[in-house]
């Protein structure tokens, strides 16, 4: 169960980062942003990219969006948004609990400068209704996340 392996990775990495779970579905920026009491710009979706032949994983500000040119340019190539079939066989996670945690093998990735703003932001945390409240250094810190400007 993904959620098994997010909680193993901060019982290991980080053991007072506390996964929060909802009664409801908070897949999408908007249901986790309500759930949380947050801005829906604070939720740190996480998006699953093929470059190439190199899949990596894009963590973003809930209302930011990708801009393929600065894609293109920062990596090298067009990018490809993975199917939800091909994102739960690459982080184990299902589509709407994404994160950089808890990964079956290593991924690169980056977090886009739109989390900056932010002391704190809420990623999923590997299922459709979990997510933890995190500092944004402390998520880039734990993931071995590179900073990136790939989104608009």
């Amino acid at each position: 169960m993904s959620l098994e392996t997010v909680r193993a990775f901060f019982n290991a990495h980080a053991p007072d980062v506390e996964i929060i779970e909802t009664a409801s579905n908070s897949s999408t920026v908007a249901l986790a942003a309500e759930a949380h009491g947050v801005d829906p710009a604070q939720i740190a979706k996480t998006i699953c990219l093929r470059v190439g032949e190199e899949t990596m994983l894009v963590v973003a500000g809930g209302l930011s969006r990708l801009d393929n040119r600065k894609v293109k340019d920062r990596f090298g190539a067009k990018g490809r948004m993975l199917g939800p079939d091909e994102v739960m066989q690459v982080t184990s996670h299902p589509v709407g609990g994404v994160c950089p945690f808890g990964l079956p093998t290593t991924l690169p990735i980056y977090c886009d400068i739109s989390l900056r703003r932010f002391d704190v932001v809420v990623p999923a945390a590997g299922s459709t209704n979990s997510a933890v409240r995190i500092s944004t250094e402390r998520l880039a810190d734990l993931t071995g996340a590179t900073w990136v400007d790939v989104c608009q």
